[in-house]
């Protein structure tokens, strides 16, 4: 049975490796850009407006955060990198979370959801987090949010250099989406589910 999205509480934020949840259930692990959206991508999932928390402001995610699906599998929200306007050593301390939770909990992802901003070329942060990914041995889904931000004949092109820049293989998933109008929703759900076996 297909996992309900719609079904999702929150459950934990960790703000250190002994907090991070090991019970045994799949985890979808979400990471992205402070600016990328990413909050408004698990909220579109999720058919909520603001169960992932959406800050005026870049950076609002500063732990790793927990959230139960359907009772049978966690939706992880990872730390943003890249622009927020945080101190040196704050942003130091949430890569060295990020590199906790890669090393020592990748038997645990299930499936890593690397979001990018279908506009621009990845950044070299970008390749980093997409190696990661990559290093972990999940299944890995790239989604190039923002769609709605383009025109129809910008699409191709940008999707091009992101799989170019990122050095996307055949068989590697880069899933054009929309937090603001849906678009890619049914898809990602569904990628998701198949990861988790369901």
């Amino acid at each position: 049975m297909a996992l309900r999205f719609d079904r999702a509480e929150f459950i934990r934020s960790a703000g250190a490796p002994d907090q991070f949840l090991r019970d045994g259930l799949p985890q979808f692990a979400f990471a992205g850009r402070s600016n990328v959206g990413k909050s408004s991508v698990i909220n579109r999932l999720v058919n909520r407006k603001n169960l992932a928390h959406v800050g005026a402001s870049p950076g609002k995610t500063t732990q790793v955060n927990y959230f139960l699906v359907d009772r049978r599998a966690y939706l992880v929200d990872l730390p943003g990198y890249g622009y927020a306007k945080v101190s040196r050593s704050e942003k130091e301390r949430w890569a060295r979370l990020m590199e906790h939770y890669f090393q020592g909990e990748r038997a645990r992802i299930t499936a890593g959801v690397h979001i990018v901003d279908i506009r621009h070329k990845p950044t070299a942060d970008d390749v980093t987090m997409h190696a990661w990914f990559r290093e972990s041995g999940c299944a890995s889904i790239v989604v190039a949010n923002k769609l709605d931000k383009l025109k129809k004949s910008e699409v191709a092109p940008c999707l091009d250099l992101i799989r170019q820049t990122l050095e996307l293989g055949e068989g590697d998933v880069l899933l054009p989406f929309s937090a603001e109008k849906g678009d890619g929703k049914e898809e990602l759900l569904r990628l998701l589910s198949a990861a988790c076996g369901e």
